[in-house]
């Protein structure tokens, strides 16, 4: 019938510690008796108007967790993070605001994996982000252009799954479907964060936070200074069936179709990026018209395409479920990365990771502990896309490779900080560099 029944599915959840009992006739699914439930009377503290204005009541918010590293964010940078942190050795906890990891990697159908390499096609990208690439490679569709010296592309299914593998074996703590809407201070240290979720508003504590959210949310409410960029905002989407042109009825045509993508790791399926215009992905009312526009744009685009003679078969198989977000915050660090510095090969003392480029054309370039340590706020890394960089460097440090070595080196970084008992700014960077080492890490 090409779908689990009740039965087996209840096998499986019961094979992952979810044990549940059911019956189920042999000819079919026996009628699920009606669920049962409590009248619940709520004890939410709501907002309230007055004079005109709205007014949020102080209220205790209940502890959901405790932890020493907390990741906000399970992109290609948070979920870096965790795993890095974990094998350090700190009790590690990551938050999700989608159901799923991956970030734009997977959320946003950014499938290609571009800047692992630099001039003469020396491979820069190691450690962690390398092993999640190498795991799909043994995976049937996971990926494909995995020559020496290309630009690798996924199946976003395949990551999903992978990276899930990785969080679990690891035994890291996951809790998906939260949002995390502020930072928890003391005095000037940023003890944990608040989150938003169907269980309502609460609180993770934790020793160090990692934000790794690729807008800073965390380190921008907790106070830590930032530049705010408008940038350009696009939706991915893929098309299926490009495997079924007709070739012959397509030379009948008066121009090929452009915008057809490129190949993915599922035959006759490409993956169509889209630029977009400069907007401000902090505008809730930005990020809504972005959002409607372009998937009329791309509806209309491909019916277009599919009145081409031979095209015919040719449809929308998904839209990403999120705004291809490129850049909003960066971090005001101890240290900044500069364009110009990257092309001169600035080196630091503190290099925690080096960075590839969009082509191979350009000089490795190296990544310092500081330009993830907030000039002011204490208790906090930024990973990722948000980290301490001048806009001119904005399309460089946002691609996947150099977010995962950021946040293959905040991780450790946490984990340093916890086990002595110090503020991130203030960990002995060479235990950071010894340890990123012993996990595969290159550091130039």
């Amino acid at each position: 019938m090409g779908h689990l029944s009740r039965r087996e599915l209840l096998a499986a959840l019961g094979a992952a510690g979810m044990a549940a009992t059911a019956r189920a006739d042999d000819a079919g699914e026996a009628p699920a008796p009606p669920p049962k439930g409590d009248l619940v009377t709520p004890k939410g503290v709501p907002a309230t108007l007055a004079d005109g204005k709205v007014i949020q009541p102080q209220r205790e918010l209940p502890v959901l967790h405790k932890t020493d590293v907390l990741v906000v964010g399970g992109g290609p940078a948070g979920v870096a993070a965790a795993i890095a942190a974990k094998r350090a050795g700190a009790d590690v906890t990551i938050v999700e605001r989608y159901g799923h990891f991956g970030g734009q990697w997977t959320g946003g159908l950014v499938l290609i994996v571009i800047g692992m390499h630099v001039k003469g096609g020396k491979h820069v990208t190691k450690g962690i982000g390398y092993e999640i690439m190498q795991r799909l490679e043994k995976l049937d569709r996971g990926i494909v252009n995995t020559r020496p010296g290309a630009s690798p592309t996924v199946d976003a299914e395949a990551l999903k799954y992978m990276m899930v593998e990785m969080v679990h074996e690891a035994g890291i703590k996951p809790f998906l479907h939260c949002w995390g809407v502020d930072a928890i201070l003391e005095g000037n240290a940023v003890r944990g964060a608040v989150f938003e979720s169907k269980s309502g508003r609460q609180a993770i504590l934790a020793k160090v936070v990692v934000d790794a959210t690729g807008d800073g949310d965390i380190y921008a409410a907790a106070g830590a200074p930032f530049q705010h960029l408008k940038f350009r905002i696009g939706l991915v989407h893929r098309l299926g069936n490009l495997d079924k042109v007709d070739a012959e009825k397509a030379k009948t045509a008066p121009k090929k179709p452009r915008d057809l993508g490129g190949v993915t790791p599922i035959k006759g399926v490409t993956w169509v990026n889209m630029q977009g215009p400069d907007a401000d992905a902090l505008s809730v009312s930005d990020l809504t018209m972005l959002e409607m526009n372009h998937r009329r744009f791309i509806w209309r685009n491909i019916e277009a395409i599919r009145k081409t003679p031979g095209y015919e078969q040719v449809y929308v198989l998904e839209t990403a479920p999120q705004l291809g977000v490129r850049i909003s915050r960066l971090l005001a660090g101890v240290k900044q990365l500069t364009f110009k510095g990257v092309m001169d090969r600035q080196e630091f003392p503190d290099v925690v990771g080096v960075g590839g480029m969009w082509n191979m054309e350009h000089p490795e370039w190296q990544i310092p502990y500081g330009a993830l340590v907030p000039r002011t706020v204490d208790n906090v890394l930024a990973a990722g896309r948000c980290i301490s960089a001048e806009a001119k460097m904005a399309e460089i440090i946002r691609i996947i490779p150099p977010c995962f070595v950021s946040g293959h080196a905040a991780g450790v970084g946490a984990a340093v900080a916890v086990k002595d008992g110090c503020r991130p700014r203030d960990v002995d960077v060479a235990k950071v560099q010894a340890i990123l080492k012993e996990q595969g890490a290159y550091l130039g």
